[in-house]
């Protein structure tokens, strides 16, 4: 078996066995639950004794956790929610586990008939059937919006990634290559371009000086103010 659910002093935890894991690794994420990856030369009878002796920690974070998780959506049939292009469609049907399928304006996320919608698994899938059609609208919009606002600014870039970044909703690294969070897309169009200027700002002042700040005023109007609207929203919070 290469993957155990186990109650530990009330917590439910999932054991699961890593072939790149180096050593224990305990992780708590929204959702998900905790989860922890055992390397193949230790066994789940070890992992368990060690994870238990951190029980008072797991506890602490998770608490903190399942704070974090009140301010998500709890998706259910009846739930309205769009990304740039497609609509979630959310629908029971003869299914072993919850999938989720994008075709056409659509992301069908379909539950097996005797699941709870609320539950973590269908939750779980409803959160990654939205990332991987976020992911797809961002390199169709993001990498072209980048063009035409670096043409209009006179700015000078390498290439533009994007990626499932949460910590940070763009960066630009020091050889002046562009990288954008997926979840760019949850703003508002206006919002994006303010953080697609200040990643371009830093092709050319690679710090947060007054000039810096200066700069990205000139090019976006009312830089602080937009920077805060950003700070307003959670990368991953929707």
């Amino acid at each position: 078996m290469s993957e155990q659910l186990v109650n530990i002093d009330g917590v439910e935890v999932t054991f699961f066995k890593s072939d790149r894991a180096k050593s224990l690794n305990i992780t708590i994420k929204p959702f998900t639950g905790v989860r922890v990856s055992v390397p193949k030369s230790i066994s789940f009878k070890k992992a368990k004794t060690a994870t238990k002796q951190r029980i008072g920690w797991i506890k602490t974070h998770l608490s903190k956790m399942q704070k974090a998780e009140d301010k998500f959506t709890v998706f259910t049939l009846d739930t309205e929610f769009k990304t740039r292009y497609h609509h979630l469609d959310i629908k029971y049907a003869e299914v072993e586990k919850p999938k989720a399928i994008t075709r056409g304006e659509k992301i069908n996320i379909l539950i097996p008939l005797s699941t709870d919608v609320k539950s973590s698994a269908v939750q779980l899938e409803i959160r990654k059937g939205i990332e991987r059609t976020w992911r797809k609208e961002a390199k169709e919009y993001l990498p072209n919006r980048v063009e035409e606002l670096a043409e209009k600014h006179n700015f000078k870039h390498k290439s533009v990634s994007v990626r499932n970044s949460k910590t940070r909703w763009g960066s630009c690294s020091n050889d002046n290559s562009i990288n954008l969070s997926l979840h760019l897309m949850r703003l508002p169009d206006y919002l994006i371009d303010y953080v697609i200027l200040h990643e371009l700002s830093h092709t050319k002042i690679k710090n947060h000086s007054k000039d810096f700040w200066h700069l990205l005023d000139s090019v976006s109007g009312n830089a602080k103010k937009l920077d805060r609207e950003v700070k307003g929203y959670g990368i991953q919070i929707y």
